[in-house]
């Protein structure tokens, strides 16, 4: 899988997703947002949605590791 340049707007609202998910506070509506934004970026750059998925939460969840 590429390397996807992910817009900051689409990580800020991964983050706050995931955030959200280990604190046990995730809520429909935030996931609802970030399904439909990783939907909407993946149709703008002409690239498999589930590409896009699991490159986003790449980026997202192992950047903690790394810092």
């Amino acid at each position: 899988m590429a390397t996807i340049d992910f817009p900051a707007d689409l990580l800020a609202l991964e983050l706050t997703a995931w955030e959200a998910q280990q604190a046990g506070t995730l809520t429909t509506k935030q996931a609802a947002a970030v399904h439909e934004a990783i939907g909407a970026f993946a149709e703008q750059a002409e690239l498999p949605r589930l590409d896009v998925e699991m490159g986003l939460k790449k980026a997202v969840r192992h950047s903690e590791a790394a810092g």
